[in-house]
C-alpha cells in the first residue's frame, strides 16, 4: 500500500492516527500549516500546505495513494470547548480541496461531522470520482476540555444537564480511522462512531470530579443568561443557537449509541470514565 496523508495531525484525532500508523511501520506524510511548528513521530513526514488554500497542497499530495481528510477545523474561541464557529473559508474552499485530494489519492478516508459544512465536503467528495469513506463521530468526550476551569473551581455552570450525549474517545475515532485506511472493503461506507453508552452532561461533570478526585457539581443558569454567557465566550449567535438547540434535543432523546467501535475493532469502545483518567492531568 502506497504512502498516507493524513491532514490535522496535530489534532485530538490526528495525532492518535499518526502514532498508531508509525508504531505498525507504515509511511506517513503530515500536513500541517508550519513545519517548524509540529510535534510528531520520528519518521513522519512532515509537509507544509493550507486547506484553506488549496494550490498549496500539490506537493503535499505527490505520489499518496490513500488520504485522511480531517477538515475544515474548528477554531476554538474559549471555554467552552464545544461546537464553536467554523471557519468561513471552510465551504468556499471545499470544492477545490476535494478536487485537489482527487487528482492524486487512489481513496479518501473522510472524518466528518453533524455540521452543514461537513455535509458540503460530503457532496464534494462523492462526486470525486475516487472511492471514499466516512466518518462520523457523535460527541467528542474531549469537548469537555473546556470545562476544565470549572472543575477547578468544583462547579461546572452550563446549560441542559439533562442532555445525553454518547461521548467518543479520540483514541477511538483513530483506532477506526487506522483501521478503514490499512484495510479493504469500506468503499462507500459511512460510520456513525459513538461512545458505549449515553451520559448526561451533568453526570460527564461528575464523573471528571471522581476520577481527579475533586466533587464537583453541576449548576444550570437561567436559559436567557446561558445564552449571554455562551455569546460572550464564543462571539457567534449562531453558533450558540445551534448549541443551544442540540442540547435540548439531546435533553429529550439521548443521543445515539452505535456499535461501530465493536464491529470494526473487535472490541468495546471506551467508556466516558476511561477518556477522564486518560485527561486527569487536563482537569488538575
Amino acid at each position: 500500500m502506497g504512502e498516507f496523508l493524513v491532514t490535522g495531525p496535530t489534532g485530538d484525532v490526528g495525532r492518535h492516527v499518526v502514532t498508531q500508523l508509525t508504531e505498525a511501520g507504515l509511511a506517513v506524510r503530515a500536513l500541517v500549516r508550519d513545519p517548524s511548528r509540529a510535534r510528531l513521530p520520528e519518521g513522519v513526514e512532515v509537509t507544509g500546505g493550507d486547506l484553506t488554500a488549496p494550490e498549496t497542497l500539490e506537493a503535499a499530495l505527490r505520489g499518496v495513494e490513500t488520504v485522511l481528510l480531517a477538515w475544515p477545523f474548528p477554531t476554538w474561541p474559549g471555554p467552552p470547548r464545544q461546537d464553536p464557529p467554523w471557519p468561513d473559508s471552510a465551504a468556499a474552499t471545499a470544492g477545490p480541496v476535494v478536487a485537489a485530494v482527487a487528482r492524486h489519492a487512489r481513496r479518501i478516508i473522510y472524518l466528518s461531522g453533524d455540521h452543514a459544512v461537513h455535509r458540503e465536503a460530503e457532496r464534494h467528495i462523492r462526486g470525486a470520482g475516487v472511492p471514499w469513506t466516512f466518518l462520523r463521530p457523535t460527541g467528542y468526550a474531549a469537548d469537555t476540555l473546556g470545562w476544565a476551569g470549572q472543575v477547578r473551581r468544583g462547579v461546572v455552570r452550563l446549560p441542559y444537564g439533562t442532555a445525553a450525549r454518547s461521548p467518543i474517545h479520540e483514541r477511538d475515532v483513530a483506532a477506526v480511522a487506522v483501521h478503514v485506511l490499512t484495510s479493504a472493503g469500506h468503499g462507500g461506507a459511512a460510520y456513525t462512531i459513538s461512545g458505549p453508552e449515553a451520559v448526561t452532561r451533568a453526570d460527564q461533570a461528575r464523573i471528571i470530579g471522581e476520577v481527579v478526585g475533586r466533587e464537583v457539581r453541576w449548576e444550570e443558569p437561567p436559559p436567557a443568561a446561558a445564552r449571554e454567557e455562551l455569546l460572550a465566550a464564543w462571539g457567534d449567535p449562531e453558533a450558540v443557537d445551534d448549541a443551544l438547540a442540540a442540547w435540548a434535543s439531546f435533553a429529550g432523546t439521548p443521543e445515539r449509541v452505535t456499535d461501530t467501535v465493536q464491529r470494526l475493532l473487535g472490541r468495546r469502545a471506551l467508556t466516558f470514565r476511561q477518556w477522564a483518567g486518560d485527561h486527569v492531568a487536563d482537569f488538575r
